[in-house]
């Protein structure tokens, strides 16, 4: 082998040399900073990308996919005093890999330091009641304050979340006892209140009850005065018409009057309560006599004559005159 030979291998081996040191391939959800000389010049996409061999250099590799963080237990102080356990974890993507890169040494380590520091300093300026039952205003507030901290090293804080809090046994031993009685106080007064709903609907009902009946009554007064009129308007008209046959000299008219009174106060001594034993020296022909009395002194006050009648339920009289 010549020289020209060994020559030209070199310059092969040179070449895939030089070819492998200027092209790189970035995978995706990466971006590689190229540095010339120590100095930051720009930043290779996901692909094939080509540089100047043996003067620039790929001088960070950074993740560009967002990335999770955990965030460990630390104690903090509530507003009130009490102390207790908090952890979480944070999510966060960076937008910018040369301020990524050359902004801050350790970024994980930055991203870490803030978020614990914020959710301490939000933590603390709350009591227990509110860090138990707010923890979504505790998640945005600490997420506003550390992404805002981070925008100058091309960071994007995306979420923010508490995982756990953890009181002392003894006050998760208290905020049960306190929920308990507060249970129990809410009872006590859901039963008190439908005792006097139940009292004022029963009330209520016994009112209406009462009314409905006055009505009742007042209805039933009402119709008996208006029976009582119609039976006196209809005995003054018999008697009316009594007087009218009377003053025309009607003797069965009177007859029938007389009688038919005689007849209904029999029936009320008869039907009295407080008579037990009704004992009566009257006959049907008495009463029939009494008729005929009547008619004879009719006719001896008009000064008429009428015609002699038999008495019923009497026999005829058998003795001859002389």
């Amino acid at each position: 082998m010549d020289g020209f030979s060994i020559v030209l291998i070199v310059v092969g081996i040179l070449a895939v040399m030089v070819l492998f040191a200027g092209v790189k391939t970035v995978p995706q959800g990466h971006n590689y900073t190229v540095e010339r000389f120590g100095r930051y010049t720009r930043t290779l996409k996901p692909g094939l990308n080509i540089i100047v061999p043996f003067i620039d250099g790929i001088g960070r590799k950074l993740n560009m996919m967002e990335q999770v963080l955990d965030v460990p237990h630390q104690e903090v102080i509530t507003k009130d005093n009490a102390s207790i356990t908090a952890d979480g974890v944070t999510f966060y993507q960076i937008l910018d890999a040369a301020q990524a890169a050359y902004e801050i040494s350790n970024l994980e380590q930055g991203v870490l330091n803030l978020t614990m520091t914020n959710i301490r300093s939000v933590m603390g300026s709350l009591d227990l009641d509110e860090l138990l039952s707010n923890r979504d205003e505790i998640n945005s507030r600490v997420l506003r304050v550390v992404d805002a901290a981070v925008a100058p090293w091309g960071v994007k804080i995306t979420r923010i979340e508490i995982k756990d809090i953890e009181p002392p046994r003894d006050l998760v031993d208290a905020m049960g006892r306190q929920m308990k009685a507060e249970r129990d106080r809410r009872a006590v007064i859901l039963e008190a209140e439908g005792q006097r709903q139940a009292q004022i609907l029963k009330a209520e009902g016994e009112k209406q009850a009462q009314v409905l009946e006055a009505e009742g009554r007042r209805e039933a007064a009402f119709r008996d005065a208006e029976a009582r009129e119609r039976a006196a308007e209809a005995e003054a008209k018999a008697t009316e018409m009594v007087s009218e046959a009377i003053a025309k000299g009607d003797v069965q008219a009177i007859n029938y009057f007389v009688a038919n009174n005689y007849v209904k106060a029999l029936e009320k001594i008869a039907s009295a309560p407080n008579q037990k034993v009704l004992m009566l020296p009257l006959e049907a022909a008495n009463v029939i006599g009494a008729l005929g009395g009547v008619a004879e002194i009719a006719r001896e006050a008009f000064g008429g004559e009428a015609p002699r009648r038999n008495v019923p339920g009497r026999p005829p009289s058998t003795r001859s005159e002389s």
